[in-house]
């Protein structure tokens, strides 16, 4: 039967594993901890030598070494992007409690994001056809390595899931969009469980290059560790990161009938487009305001609702007043009930990994009812509202029942997903 052919009843759907390899922990505890702490995940460069280059600083993770989670033959098939991915569903699954043996795999799907995808592999094939005198003696495993999907595809080969699996690519709200799509599937039954979230493996010559060709990279080699600085008024662009976020979603009814730990629910998701130019955000915040009216919409709450938004906030001179500037118009008349943080001032921005992260750090942020901190925020730019609540430098403690997580990518694209603590 069609499924449009008759009325279709929402699910109510939550988030009951999660998994972070990020620059400032390499699973969830860590990675909390280290949102708490206020650390810095920048530091020098040390995947390639920086040296050359006007930016010699980046987030990477720290510590991950590839043959501690894959053989070695295992490995050598993988960029490193999907080897975060892997490893970050691997945490979100364990502490899902998922019982593979007993799940119906079918009712199992995979929605993962990359923004770049494998740039690492197409970076060292490119330069290795160059070092041959352009003879063509490529890697077999060249495009499976490369193809930005090709997470989504390991993470279903691995653990047997069969349902529904792709890859969204929208530069910077990559994983947003995983996200909503995920919540989608599940609430309209077309799924009982999907794995979701991104991964980014960036930090190499090639990312570094472009994006500081672009003029979007801090230059702050003096001090990488202060350099991620949103809404500073010194704040000089963004800092680059790497790392990956896993978030399972699961039918509620499903996760109540095996006992399932429930982090939050997720309840709205929204999308918009700037329609404006194909790197800077619009300097109004007109997209992220309509992508945060529709995720509320969505999610059929009030703006005095929302309790904590993690702001995509980059630490562009200009993307940050702009969505302060929707955030400040849209919620006028709350803000003083509103709290903002940005925790890309400690990760980083993992590109296509972000949402995902930051997603995590929302859903964190109401099941520990702590606000994160922006740090580095020690001079405040004035073109942004003085009335904006925005965390600076130490982690506030409330009471967190929503959390708006804001995403915008390259391109004009505007995700927005929407949080609740679980109330049976």
């Amino acid at each position: 039967m069609n499924i449009f052919s008759k009325t279709i009843q929402l699910r109510r759907v939550v988030v009951t594993g999660m998994g972070a390899l990020t620059p400032i922990g390499n699973n969830i505890e860590d990675y909390w901890q280290g949102l708490m702490n206020g650390k810095s995940g920048a530091d020098k460069i040390t995947r390639f030598d920086p040296s050359n280059f006007k930016t010699q600083f980046a987030c990477e993770v720290k510590g991950f070494e590839p043959n501690d989670h894959f053989d070695r033959k295992e490995a050598r098939k993988m960029d490193l992007f999907t080897q975060f991915a892997m490893v970050s569903v691997e945490e979100a699954i364990k502490n899902s409690q998922l019982n593979l043996d007993t799940i119906d795999t079918n009712e199992v799907g995979v929605i993962w994001a990359s923004g770049i995808g494998g740039l690492n592999t197409l970076q060292e094939e490119i330069i290795g056809f160059a070092d041959r005198n352009r003879q063509p003696k490529f890697n077999p495993f060249l495009v499976p390595k490369m193809i930005a999907d090709i997470a989504a595809g390991m993470i279903s080969i691995k653990y047997g899931f069969r349902g529904v699996n792709y890859c969204t690519v929208s530069a910077c709200a990559s994983s947003t969009n995983a996200l909503i799509d995920a919540f989608n599937f599940i609430r309209l039954g077309q799924a009982k469980i999907i794995v979701t979230g991104g991964s980014e493996a960036s930090v190499n010559a090639t990312g570094v290059g472009g994006f500081s060709a672009m003029k979007a990279l801090s230059n702050n080699n003096e001090n990488p560790t202060s350099a991620s600085r949103p809404f500073d008024a010194n704040r000089d662009g963004f800092v680059l990161g790497e790392g990956a976020g896993a978030l399972i979603l699961e039918d509620l009814e499903h996760a109540l009938a095996r006992n399932a730990p429930i982090y939050a629910e997720v309840i709205g998701g929204g999308t918009a487009a700037d329609a404006y130019h194909i790197t800077a955000t619009h300097p109004e915040g007109l997209g992220a305001q309509l992508a945060m009216q529709r995720a509320m919409a969505d999610a059929d709450i009030g703006l005095a609702d929302i309790d904590y938004i993690n702001a995509h906030a980059t630490s562009t001179p200009v993307g940050d007043v702009g969505e302060m500037k929707a955030i400040s118009e849209l919620f006028t008349d709350h803000l003083d009930k509103l709290d903002i943080s940005a925790t890309k001032s400690m990760t980083g921005h993992l590109l296509g990994a972000a949402g995902a992260i930051e997603a995590v750090a929302s859903i964190l942020s109401i099941k520990n009812n702590m606000i994160p901190p922006t740090i580095n925020l020690d001079n405040r730019d004035e073109n942004i509202d003085a009335r904006l609540q925005l965390t600076p430098n130490t982690p506030k403690a409330k009471n967190v029942n929503i959390a708006m997580s804001n995403t915008f990518g390259f391109g004009g694209h505007n995700a927005i997903g929407v949080f609740k603590k679980f109330e049976q």
